[in-house]
């Protein structure tokens, strides 16, 4: 293949961060204001908005800090489908294929673990992005192991195809199978909707951390959860 993805070299990790902030900013948004010591992406009139694409964890503190005295709007991207390119370290492209993995809205809990009593305060509302994206590697023998050695370069915006706001606890509970037996179990919200054991897990703590679920009952070792 000839094409070529230029300045492979000179990426970070922040084009998905940047694209997502030009597509959701207005002409009057202020862009990167420092609020409280802390640097904001967009002020829009009352409300601050942030985006970010992965690991919640690192702004828990920044969160709990600004929705003390102010409006707070997080903005998470989900990959919906993914094309993994694959360049050599001149930067040539090797290969461009698209990966197995479909991300969905119930993704956010992979995330929302990390913070979930935020929703409760009525300062704070998420809203997870469905987007198409491309994420660009290279073959420079300093990656994973697990990816023999090709490092993660970059992950670009193709296209954002839809969104869902929450703003109160009692929102996620949409992102639960409204047909299964209740209590039910963390494995039994897996095999319902073939989700791995680990995001049901971190779905029902989250939910529950939040007090729209709870533990009615146990079943041996495992919890049964019911809608509060």
């Amino acid at each position: 293949m000839s094409a070529k993805f230029s300045g492979i070299g000179e990426l970070k990790e922040k084009s998905l961060h940047a694209a997502l902030k030009r597509w959701y900013a207005l002409p009057t948004d202020g862009v990167e204001v420092k609020v409280e010591g802390f640097i904001i992406d967009l002020v829009r009139e009352n409300t601050l908005v942030e985006i970010q694409t992965r690991n919640f964890a690192k702004i828990r503190r920044k969160i709990e800090r600004l929705v003390e005295n102010y409006k707070l709007h997080l903005i998470f991207p989900i990959p919906r489908k993914k094309w993994i390119v694959t360049t050599d370290i001149c930067g040539n492209v090797v290969r461009r294929s698209r990966s197995p993995k479909t991300g969905c809205y119930h993704h956010l809990f992979t995330e929302l673990v990390s913070i979930p009593k935020m929703i409760l305060s009525s300062n704070f509302s998420v809203e997870v992005l469905l987007v198409d994206v491309e994420e660009y590697r290279c073959m420079d023998g300093k990656g994973s192991w697990r990816r023999q050695g090709i490092s993660v370069i970059d992950t670009t915006l193709i296209n954002v195809y839809s969104s869902k706001v929450f703003r109160k606890a009692e929102d996620f509970l949409s992102l639960l199978p409204q047909q299964i037996d209740q209590p039910f179990s963390n494995r039994m919200l897996s095999k319902h909707k073939g989700w791995r054991m680990s995001l049901a897990a971190k779905t029902t703590y989250s939910l529950t951390r939040m007090g729209v679920l709870e533990v009615v009952a146990k079943d041996r070792r495992a919890h049964l959860f019911a809608r509060v």
